[in-house]
């Protein structure tokens, strides 16, 4: 099992993030083309300048288009980087044939020699299941004969899967395996982490739930962490947000009613808000447009504090790859560079 200082997740410093979760398909394949691989070169661009993590997602069935293939983007984005981590959050898992997965992963990791992790998900929309033709009902126990066959298979011996005795390959280039969190937002989700011995991440803060973990870890005789948070926002770098919002604001609403557009009534999500214009999600400060000077002014308070984890997002809801990198890149140059 993990132990949690093997993925305690990020240090203290400056510590930015890169997203991508490809929403907002272009209007044609070749500039469909063109996002993917910006996502790659923005990815190389992000190791070459200190970025501490690419983060890649996985959603099916989008009105807008999304990543339905994030093992696919983070192995080429490892066999362009160096140093980066590379994570995705989350991996649908049911959605995937336990064995495969197991073995995708590993060569992922192998690629990267270990700078690949992951949040393992269950997923909360039934046509993603409908659509990958999985029983939705029987997502717990899926998700539990899944957790013990990948540790299993990660293990390099054989063992009984289904009645027969087999044989798994590659073992990951990280012992015992790489590194992974359980996700989820539910009282079932963070009992089924302690039960695994799996450092639990809910997407948010949700104390209530995080004490649940904690307890029931507890009482297995179980490691426990809870990945902590710190900036939650979006953020892009522009010299005149207003004029930004005017320019980026439309593909940022179009993402967020999407993501939204999923929300379950019972939990409210971070991401998720009933903004019906760009001005009620500006006002929301979920997606931020700062200056240079005002996202230095922002690096130096949290980095006095003890980090700064900006997130950039600079394809947002199908943004030109043209507008994106002149966010990523005043970043870089105006904030990084001053830092």
């Amino acid at each position: 099992m993990l132990v949690a200082e093997e993925i305690a997740g990020l240090g203290a410093g400056l510590q930015p993030v890169l997203r991508f979760n490809m929403s907002g398909a272009a209007e044609t394949r070749s500039g469909e083309s063109d996002r993917y691989r910006t996502a790659i070169e923005m990815a190389a661009y992000a190791d070459a300048n200190g970025f501490a993590v690419v983060n890649v997602e996985e959603h099916h069935d989008a009105e807008i288009g999304w990543m339905p293939s994030p093992l696919v983007l983070a192995a080429a984005m490892a066999s362009r980087t160096e140093r980066i981590g590379l994570r995705a959050s989350a991996i649908l898992a049911t959605l995937y044939d336990p064995i495969r997965l197991a073995e995708d992963i590993a060569v992922i990791d192998l690629i990267s020699r270990g700078r690949f992790s992951f949040v393992l998900g269950q997923g909360y929309r039934e046509s993603e299941y409908h659509v990958m033709d999985r029983n939705f009902a029987a997502r717990g126990e899926a998700t539990d004969f899944l957790i013990d066959t990948l540790l299993k298979a990660w293990s390099g011996e054989p063992f009984d899967y289904r009645g027969r005795t087999v044989h798994v390959s590659p073992r990951p280039y990280t012992d015992p395996h790489p590194p992974f969190w359980y996700g989820g937002m539910s009282i079932s989700a963070a009992k089924r982490a302690a039960r695994w011995g799996l450092p639990f991440l809910p997407g948010q803060p949700m104390p209530e739930i995080e004490a649940i973990y904690r307890a029931e870890a507890e009482r297995l005789g179980k490691p426990a962490h809870v990945s902590s948070f710190s900036d939650l926002s979006i953020l892009f770098v522009d010299p005149d947000p207003d004029r930004a919002w005017e320019e980026i604001g439309p593909n940022i609403l179009k993402e967020n009613r999407q993501y939204s557009a999923w929300s379950k009534a019972r939990v409210k999500r971070h991401y998720a808000t009933d903004s019906g214009s760009i001005e009620e999600l500006r006002a929301s400060g979920i997606f931020e447009i700062l200056s240079p000077d005002q996202c230095l002014e922002r690096a130096r308070r949290r980095l006095d504090e003890g980090a700064f984890r900006p997130i950039l997002h600079p394809l947002v809801g199908g943004l030109s790859p043209e507008r994106g990198w002149r966010c990523l890149t005043l970043f870089v140059e105006e904030v990084m560079g001053r830092l």
